[in-house]
């Protein structure tokens, strides 16, 4: 609570980041982001609840930090903000050129191919980060989830109220998918490449007689597809990208059989 009181008064008064207490109190909530002691979402029953303040801690980390040079071998970086290290200690497999920010949360057992993830993310255990893949800020990716190549989770810092992407459990986010403005995609959910998901897509269950529409969430077990549907302007009738709910991922224990089954049955790409 002294942490949080803290981080409140300098959110009111920005001055108050060059009081050494304040500085110290900043910097304890960014080492436990990043070992995982804290995180900006977290669950709560069915639901996820968003901790503003530790978004805002996040944020008035970066006036605190100073540019400095960075070099790992020959490579070259100029930023505030050091890079995550310690992969071998953590159990992280990290392969050339991958980059974590000090600040994000990478769990024991997660492969990160050539990718990025921000300050504030919550990756954990099992999952994979694959190539050119993004992790934004603060964004959650739950268990045993594979971010195929090129997808790019969006991240978000202000406003403070607004909740981040969040990934559950178990999920399959195909190549090239972009989710952003605090989707939340259910666990267990199958995304075929090429899925875009913003805060005012709409997301159709088309498995029934009648269409069932979503915004900004994914339910569990859904397969998802790229779709458009007609919208009126002035200058006439267009089609506009929309989701397609085509079916369910079948309950399984052994959760890679089950996505198989349900990329094959249903004709996605992956």
């Amino acid at each position: 609570m002294e942490l949080k009181s803290l981080i409140e008064e300098a959110w009111k008064d920005r001055e108050l980041v060059k009081n050494k207490e304040v500085a110290v109190a900043i910097k304890t909530i960014i080492e436990d982001l990043d070992s995982g002691k804290r995180r900006v979402a977290e669950p709560d029953g069915n639901d996820w609840k968003v901790n503003e303040w530790l978004k805002k801690a996040v944020i008035l980390y970066f006036p605190l930090m100073k540019m400095q040079l960075i070099e790992v071998g020959p490579f070259q970086f100029h930023d505030k903000i050091k890079l995550k290290s310690g992969y071998d200690q953590l159990g992280v497999r990290v392969v050339p050129h991958a980059v974590a920010r000090y600040g994000a949360y990478i769990s024991a057992g997660t492969v990160l191919m050539p990718s990025y993830v921000n300050i504030g993310a919550y990756v954990d255990a099992g999952t994979m980060v694959d190539t050119w893949a993004t992790v934004g800020s603060c964004a959650q990716i739950g268990r045993n989830v594979h971010l195929s190549g090129g997808v790019g989770i969006g991240g978000v810092l202000e406003p403070v109220q607004a909740a981040p992407v969040i990934i559950e459990d178990n999920a399959f986010i195909g190549s090239r998918c972009i989710i952003v403005e605090g989707v939340r995609v259910g666990r267990e959910a199958v995304l075929g490449a090429n899925v875009v998901l913003t805060a005012s897509a709409k997301i159709i269950d088309v498995t029934q007689r009648k269409p069932i529409e979503y915004k900004g969430f994914v339910p569990p077990r859904s397969v998802v597809i790229p779709g458009t549907m007609p919208k009126e302007f002035p200058a006439g009738s267009y089609q506009v990208p929309c989701a397609l709910i085509i079916g369910k991922r079948k309950e399984s224990t052994d959760k890679k059989t089950s996505l198989n089954e349900a990329l094959r049955e249903n004709n996605v790409a992956a």
